[in-house]
């Protein structure tokens, strides 16, 4: 029997980035001034390999507060006047909302939010970063 990958002519690495895009166009484009972030979920395991429970991860969740920018608006950040500085943070930047912040989609495994350009409160390299410090 001839090898299906050979038939199809897609490798599974390559198949796997495939759905990935396809994912990421899936994603809500923000209208004007809004962006749309993916909020940081909690590790399940801790660097000791205890696994946490589902209320641990959504603590550490919550503490954390930090979103991945997914989608940036036409509009976001163009007003000279209220950002003299320009953008905040662009796509596929971590930032730090506020716990309430934006409005929610619930998609599979978590939330999507919609926030105004101006909801920021700040950038970090990485969601990490700011939970070893803490914990």
């Amino acid at each position: 029997m001839p090898d299906q990958k050979k038939i199809v002519g897609i490798k599974p690495a390559e198949k796997k980035e495939e759905d990935k895009k396809s994912d990421l166009s899936k994603v809500p484009k923000p209208t004007g001034w809004r962006l749309v972030v993916l909020p940081y979920k909690g590790v399940g395991k801790t660097k000791g390999g205890v696994l946490l429970t589902d209320k641990a991860v959504e603590e550490q969740q919550v503490a954390s507060v930090c979103a991945l920018v997914l989608e940036v608006g036409p509009d976001a950040y163009a007003d000279k006047d209220k950002f003299p500085h320009g953008p905040w943070c662009k796509k596929g930047d971590w930032v730090i909302i506020a716990r309430y912040a934006g409005s929610r989609i619930k998609i599979e495994g978590g939330e999507l939010r919609i926030l105004n350009d101006d909801e920021i409160l700040g950038t970090v390299s990485s969601p990490e970063d700011i939970l070893g410090v803490y914990t």
